[in-house]
């Protein structure tokens, strides 16, 4: 099942293909059960510091596996229990994402359609090629995209996101930098490059503060402002603690490079 994502390995980055090129990556049943196996594995492993998410092919992803979808109406509830759980397991899979404790970077071309645009927006950052495309477009055929809205609205401005999915237009790479979206814009020779000089950016970090600092960010963003202060202070006394952060201080004091044990 996880041949439809590849892992490799280049260094303390691992990167992940879904490689379902002819149908554009769409998240079918087993393209969701292969992403829930890597996203195990690689939070698993302490040895992987950073996670890029690509696609293969033309397209990072276009979204659900609409014949797949259509194909579920055949049983006798006309496929309310299927849809249920089809819409159930890919919100598994994309709360997955901010709950791993490595940073998830979303390499992106071509499009990134519906449940591919949710796959992007669930991800902490994300490199789009020039030229992208991205868009929640179910409504163009009598589908509102209500669960790609989720991750949608909250990378996003609400007029916006809201826009998308009323009229289900899309919007190019400079348009999702622009509204938040997607961090940086690359011309299409230099994503995969742009992508992993990010990737190793981050993972030249103290991996154990960006683990504390990634949950610390997600648990905070729901809070009101006194709870969130409340609770950050509780982290940062937590890291000000660690031995390798008391040594970072002193590295950067005495103007050295911090000898940390990891």
């Amino acid at each position: 099942m996880t041949d439809f994502v590849e892992l490799e390995r280049r260094g303390p980055v691992a990167h992940l293909t879904m490689n379902m090129p002819g149908s554009l990556n769409a998240l079918s049943d087993a393209m969701l059960a292969a992403l829930r196996d890597r996203f195990t594995e690689v939070g698993g492993d302490g040895t992987i510091k950073v996670v890029v998410l690509k696609g293969a092919g033309k397209a990072f992803c276009a979204g659900h596996d609409l014949k797949e979808m259509q194909a579920g109406r055949e049983s006798a509830d006309k496929g309310r229990a299927y849809f249920a759980d089809l819409f159930a397991r890919c919100a598994q899979v994309m709360q997955m994402i901010p709950a791993l404790p490595q940073p998830v970077i979303a390499e992106v071309h071509g499009i990134a359609t519906a449940a591919g645009c949710q796959l992007v927006a669930s991800c902490d950052l994300a490199v789009a090629a020039e030229g992208t495309r991205f868009g929640v477009n179910g409504v163009n055929i009598g589908l509102f995209c209500s669960t790609p809205m989720v991750a949608l609205s909250r990378n996003v401005p609400r007029k916006v996101a809201f826009e998308m999915l009323t009229t289900g237009e899309f919007i190019d790479a400079a348009r999702a930098r622009e509204v938040g979206l997607v961090n940086r814009v690359v011309p299409h020779e230099r994503l995969e490059s742009a992508t992993q000089e990010l990737a190793e950016v981050l993972g030249a970090k103290l991996g154990a503060a960006v683990k504390i600092g990634k949950r610390a960010f997600y648990d905070q963003i729901t809070l009101d402002l006194a709870a969130a202060y409340e609770h950050t202070a509780a982290v940062m006394v937590e890291n000000m603690l660690w031995r390798d952060t008391e040594e970072g201080l002193a590295a950067f004091i005495e103007k050295r490079k911090p000898d940390w044990a990891g």
